[in-house]
């Protein structure tokens, strides 16, 4: 009795210490997405911080495909000592079960929450010489078939994707798409004139839309962005139904031991409280949560009122 007594004591300080002394070599965060594209970007801001922080290099790796749903399901699979996790987001984590039959993963039982990073606002956006002046004029042109409306998507499950969706199912339209491997590329074909419009996060807009190289018609909040302040929310311009704004936050596979989950989480916190990290977050237009909203606890619960939201959404417009 005493040896096992002995042997579970040791297990138990061999695990915090561990804990406490991971990480010890580099972390993989695996992007989901293209370079450039707002998952992307927030999760560089953040990987710096856990790499100043932790003492070891949080490397960015972008597997780009399927909605997000390529990364996110490398992640899933990953060996669950901390050294790969992912940044997810509401396509990956809300949308994907009712996109895609074959999922071979599940948002609520597969992952380890980490915490949520960021609530990014959705915009809509349009090329700069497109013909409508306000947002009433932009949906007058989605109505009209004669105008031959090209939407750009990163992707079926992403943000860009489930966001436009629920905007043409609540219009009762339906475009032409372009679908891209990531935010970044279809935002470079938005700005060259090759399509017309986007949904997508404010995060990855904010640049473009002050330089003048693509029009905000509207954020789908109820307040305006101190970012883009002088952009009107969906309900001043017209369109008081479209309210949504998506999420990006960090998970691990699930099985990741408690004390390293709990390091990770922990830096978390203290990366949003950061003077230097929340500025920049805050300068693309995020919304930080609070101290609340930042627990795995928090995350867990987004996650299946994501699923639960967007399910009969996507499928209804499937049909």
């Amino acid at each position: 009795m005493k040896h096992v007594l002995a042997s579970l004591v040791l297990s138990l300080f061999s695990g915090i210490a561990a804990a406490q002394a991971y990480p010890t070599r580099p972390v993989t965060l695996i992007v989901p997405f293209a370079a450039g594209g707002p998952t992307d970007i927030i999760a560089r801001i953040t990987g710096e911080y856990y790499s100043k922080t932790l003492g070891q290099q949080f490397v960015v790796e972008n597997v780009a495909g399927a909605g997000g749903t390529t990364g996110i399901t490398r992640g899933a699979q990953a060996k669950p000592d901390g050294y790969t996790i992912m940044m997810g987001h509401m396509g990956t984590h809300g949308a994907a079960p009712a996109l895609y039959a074959n999922l071979k993963y599940d948002p609520v039982k597969d992952f380890q929450p980490i915490g949520l990073v960021a609530g990014t606002p959705i915009l809509i956006v349009a090329r700069k010489d497109f013909p409508a002046a306000n947002l009433k004029e932009f949906v007058a042109k989605l109505k009209d078939p004669a105008a031959k409306v090209k939407q750009a998507h990163a992707g079926v499950g992403s943000v860009s994707f489930t966001t436009c969706t629920l905007l043409t199912s609540q219009l009762g339209v339906k475009n032409i798409v372009a679908a891209y491997r990531g935010t970044g590329p279809a935002l470079n074909d938005l700005i060259g004139g090759q399509v017309d419009y986007m949904c997508d996060q404010i995060v990855n807009l904010v640049e473009q839309v002050k330089g003048g190289s693509i029009k905000a018609y509207a954020i789908a909040i109820p307040e305006r962005s101190p970012a883009l302040p002088d952009v009107p929310t969906t309900k001043e311009a017209g369109l008081p139904e479209y309210q949504v704004s998506a999420w990006n936050a960090l998970f691990a596979p699930k099985g990741v031991p408690k004390e390293v989950a709990a390091k990770l989480s922990d830096t978390l916190v203290k990366a949003l409280d950061d003077e230097a990290t929340r500025k920049r977050l805050l300068e693309l237009g995020s919304v930080i949560p609070g101290k609340a909203g930042r627990s795995p606890q928090a995350l867990q619960k987004l996650v299946e009122s994501e699923v639960a939201r967007w399910t009969p959404i996507l499928k209804a417009a499937q049909q």
